[in-house]
């Protein structure tokens, strides 16, 4: 039954518009078109390709067209995207969509990339729609003409939201819409999502405390093939990167026959190695292929993804830069290289393919070592019980909300008790009490009490009509160029001798290179010339070269992820070889079971291997690297208190090694004992470096606040200088102002985000739950193998590690035959 707001003018002629292309709107898209005209804010959940955007775009040009007397000229919506690419698609759809129905509206973006002159004219006066990325829209509420800019705004939209949200750019997001909310009572707020594990949390987060506010979830499934790539035959001993290289050959018959296809890794580096291997296996792709990643320049990647929306590239080789919302139609393949190390990364990079409607989402799997395709099969698992991860939200980010009260105070100023009403209505910071608050407000105006003696951090004043101001214009301009609160590793802009801008490198690995090395970037072979200024300059050259590694490049393994791969080898162990994955790895299962164990779901295996260089302690978690990191000292520290020792350490996504070249003494009660639960935190703390790793997270907050700036006009602040003028501040305020908010804040992001507090109480909770095996073998097991190589990896150039990996294997072959 039509009910009267399908009756209405705006729905008759999107309806219409819709049927002149042949699409017929989705019931979640209706109904989100109505429950917008009704004056609701709201999240909407669908699969990728099944129109999200329209759903709340379209609703506002329906309500326009019903209620044209409510809207006045200037910028009537603002679309927030976390991505530059994604939102100059976006506008190029809404523009196309806005001149078919027959709207004279202008639909623009604003961002870093964007020509000053169009800033200017947009500041003179606004589009009807204006597309952001979160640190634009900071910079928009840094103008002082911002009330101008807002006065006719009456909604605002924030897209992929579920990548936002659990970051401090998603903190960013919760204080602008507080602050719009606070000057725009009846602004619509709408958050547009791909499927995640806490949604009404993630509702929750960005409109808090909203009655007239809706949830609306799509019915329609999107189908995603998986396809695994075999290699031909099997490796009892894998290891990782071995593999991958190996299937090049496999995966060049995959794009030859798709009509267009993107090739995901997890790396920058990765990347580079897989064009350059693609063009090696198949030197046709020359000018068909191309690599995109966040190194490479914007105006670069901006064609290539121009190329890859008309269908002119047969394959681009990309990292999570292309992971979001962009539509490209032709592409009708995606393959992942390796580990995705989550299910909801894994369903968003399979959701590049086939976007369409109904189409299916086809990705193969390419593992870069065997024990990967358990990772298909955790996968399969997952995607059948709809077990997708949350984004857990970040609370009591002082750093972030001291950089948006000097944004504010740019803007035309505040006034402290009423902005604090407004700031605690936020989900970020809903728990801030009255002395947190005087003391930012403190930073904001004296530095605090540590630093009221330094002019510089005298920043805000309170003027005579009682509003906190910024008076001062150096203060205001360095403000601006400093907005945001990604905090890289100094990037040293890449340029041709001979003229000609490349991308960008990260200082720590160009520093380690001597003139006349050679590295690889944008798929280029590049000599290195000099460097000066920030800026490396290179030529053209062949032959063999590094490929760079980018230290921003690890990804963790998700706990969801982490509980189906145990699940499946548990399943490797039993002979349940129902999937194909654990059929094909029967021979490494049964290698497992006769030199080792296989653990079942409630056992704990931990491996001590002797050979001729030592003894190596193996343990298997299976919580991911980051975890792993910090499990491995803490035992090693915990043995160590038993009696003298001392271990190097390695590891991987599924355990880590402990070896020493004296003898491991450990019974089955002591090992018990290292692996308690008990005073967990406290060991935790006598195992590393606490403060030395907080003070490294102080550098980034250093930043974020305005403590310690990273951009000047015309260059930036290299690492090191940024760690030397943080690490000063850090001592000063350790001694002379303990209780200060921004250091209290480096300790609580050491123990939830790089430690990983409550997930690594969890693992030694479940691991003090299972049942403890213990095997001793002399050779490496296929578990131990890989974590092996990984400790070679770090010490050994790529033709060493080759030759010593034969060397230990023939070494394994020879004791086997010997037994025999």
């Amino acid at each position: 039954m039509v009910n009267k707001f399908q009756q209405t003018d705006g729905y008759r002629v999107v309806s219409d518009w819709m049927s002149s292309k042949n699409i017929a709107p989705f019931e979640y898209q209706k109904k989100c078109w109505e429950k917008y005209a009704l004056g609701y804010s709201g999240m909407v959940v669908a699969p990728t390709g099944f129109g999200k955007t329209f759903s709340v775009f379209l609703a506002l040009i329906i309500d326009f067209m019903n209620n044209p007397e409510k809207y006045h000229s200037g910028l009537k919506f603002i679309w927030v995207s976390p991505l530059r690419s994604l939102a100059t698609d976006l506008a190029r759809a809404m523009q196309e969509a806005v001149d078919e129905i027959g709207l004279d509206w202008t639909v623009e973006v604003r961002n870093g990339d964007t020509d000053v002159k169009i800033k200017q004219r947009q500041t003179r006066q606004m589009p009807d729609v204006l597309l952001l990325t979160p640190e634009s829209l900071h910079l928009l509420i840094a103008q002082k003409s911002r009330e101008k800019f807002f006065k006719n705004l009456k909604g605002i939209a924030i897209d992929e939201w579920h990548e936002l949200l659990g970051s401090k750019r998603g903190v960013m997001i919760e204080l602008a819409v507080a602050f719009l909310k606070h000057i725009l009572p009846k602004i619509k707020i709408w958050g547009i999502t791909a499927t995640i594990g806490n949604l009404d949390q993630a509702m929750e987060v960005l409109i808090p405390e909203q009655k007239k506010r809706v949830k609306i979830v799509a019915q329609e499934k999107k189908h995603i093939e998986i396809l695994p790539v075999y290699p031909k035959e099997l490796d009892v001993l894998p290891w990782a990167g071995h593999l991958g290289t190996k299937l090049v050959a496999q995966v060049v018959p995959i794009i030859l026959d798709s009509k267009s296809v993107i090739v995901f890794t997890n790396t920058r580096g990765q990347s580079e190695a897989w064009y350059q291997m693609l063009l090696e296996s198949y030197p046709d792709f020359a000018g068909q292929i191309a690599l995109h990643h966040g190194s490479i320049d914007g105006h670069i990647r901006g064609w290539i993804e121009e190329a890859l929306s008309l269908g002119k590239l047969k394959a681009v080789v990309s990292t999570s830069s292309l992971d979001l919302g962009v539509d490209f139609k032709p592409v009708d393949t995606v393959v992942q290289v390796g580990s995705s190390k989550g299910v909801a990364r894994f369903m968003q990079r399979a959701g590049r393919s086939g976007h369409s409607p109904f189409e299916v989402s086809k990705i193969y799997f390419v593992p870069t070592h065997a024990l990967e395709l358990l990772e298909v099969a955790a996968l399969k698992e997952a995607i059948k019980t709809k077990t997708i991860e949350p984004r857990e939200p970040i609370v009591l980010s002082f750093d972030v909300l001291l950089q948006f009260l000097v944004t504010l105070a740019l803007g035309g100023g505040f006034k402290s008790e009423e902005m604090f009403a407004v700031i605690k209505n936020s989900h970020a910071f809903n728990y801030i009490t009255d002395e947190e608050w005087h003391n930012c407000i403190a930073f904001i105006t004296t530095g605090g009490s540590a630093m009221d003696n330094y002019e510089e951090f005298h920043k805000v004043v309170k003027n005579e009509e009682g509003l906190l101001v910024v008076e001062k214009r150096r203060i205001g301009m360095l403000h601006r160029i400093n907005i945001g609160v990604i905090v890289s590793d100094a990037m040293l802009r890449v340029r041709l001798v001979s003229g000609g801008y490349i991308g960008m490198i990260e200082e720590y690995f160009i520093s380690k290179l001597k003139q006349g090395d050679k590295f690889v970037l944008a798929g280029h072979i590049l000599q290195l010339a000099s460097i000066k200024d920030m800026t490396a300059y290179v030529k053209k050259s062949s032959g063999k070269a590094i490929t760079p590694s980018w230290l921003g490049g690890r990804l963790p393994l998700s706990t969801n992820l982490s509980h189906f791969l145990r699940q499946k080898l548990a399943q490797l162990g039993t002979g349940d070889f129902k999937e194909k994955e654990l059929k094909f790895l029967a021979p490494l299962g049964l290698e497992q079971n006769k030199d080792s164990h296989i653990p079942a779901e409630d056992e704990f295996l931990v491996e001590l291997i002797k050979t001729k260089e030592g003894n190596h302690l193996f343990l298997y978690p299976f919580e991911g690297r980051i975890v792993h990191e910090v499990m491995a000292p803490l035992i090693a520290h915990r043995i160590s208190l038993l009696y003298p020792i001392s271990f190097s350490m390695a590891m991987n996504d599924y355990g880590f090694e402990l070896f020493s070249d004296s003898e491991i003494n450990l019974s089955l009660t002591e090992l018990k004992k290292v692996l308690s639960s008990e005073n967990l935190i406290n060991d935790v703390l006598s195992s590393i470096n606490a403060t030395e790793m907080a003070k490294r997270k102080f550098r980034d907050i250093a930043v974020i606040s305005g403590m310690v700036m990273q951009n000047y006009p015309g260059q930036q602040k290299n690492n090191k200088s940024l760690q030397a003028s943080s690490g000063i501040i850090f001592k000063v305020l350790e001694e002379h102002d303990p209780k200060n908010i921004l250091l209290k804040q480096a300790y609580t992001e050491v123990f939830n985000h790089q430690l990983e507090e409550p997930r690594l109480r969890a693992a030694f909770e479940r691991i003090n739950k299972s049942k403890l095996i213990f095997r001793f073998t002399n050779k490496f097991t296929p578990l131990s193998f890989p974590i092996k190589v990984d400790s070679l990896r770090q010490s050994l150039s790529s033709e060493d590690l080759l030759l010593r990996i034969q060397k230990l294997r023939d070494n394994q072959n020879r004791q086997t035959k010997s037994k025999k």
